[in-house]
């Protein structure tokens, strides 16, 4: 039954994932797009890590999503009128089936890296996959995690200055 279900959200991802390149209505794009996040979020939920699935949710399907909608209706873009090339489509989906073959080839030909470390699935059951996260992220990480929020700061500095009309 879970291999059913991992089946079905797999091909509603992949199906959505296509749509988001091939709709020509940005909106209709963008709404593809969440859709491909909570499947992602789905796979997580699949693989026991609910806060990476909530955080999925929330960050990509919420956040950034909204900010992809109001930059479309921002920037006014309207659908595609112009007819795309046949054979730059051709060369597009025989470059994307090669390189699926490829990944596949690699990961049959292969094996998983075998890396053991301190944490088994005890201590994730004992401690939490929330606390073990933050305390990785506020203690190993730290100096990442703030180069991003500055990141994202000065991105935010710079769609207002974009966004501003002048007075």
């Amino acid at each position: 039954m879970e291999s059913i279900f991992f089946f079905v959200v797999a091909a509603v991802a992949v199906i959505m994932s296509i749509m988001v390149v091939t709709c020509k209505n940005p909106i209709n794009s963008a709404l593809s797009l969440v859709m491909t996040f909570f499947c992602l979020a789905t796979f997580y939920v699949m693989l026991d890590a609910p806060f990476m699935a909530v955080t999925q949710v929330i960050v990509y399907a919420g956040a950034i999503m909204v900010l992809i909608v109001f930059v479309i209706m921002l920037l006014n873009v309207r659908t595609e009128t112009v007819k795309r090339g046949t054979h730059s489509v051709l060369a597009g989906s025989t470059l994307g089936v090669f390189i699926l073959f490829l990944t596949c080839w690699f990961l049959g030909k292969g094996s998983m890296t075998g890396a053991t470390g301190p944490m088994d699935a005890a201590m994730v059951v004992k401690q939490g996959h929330v606390e073990m996260i933050g305390k990785a992220l506020f203690t190993d990480f730290l100096y990442p995690f703030e180069i991003t929020s500055i990141l994202l700061l000065a991105a935010i500095v710079g769609a207002v200055i974009l966004a501003k009309k002048k007075i």
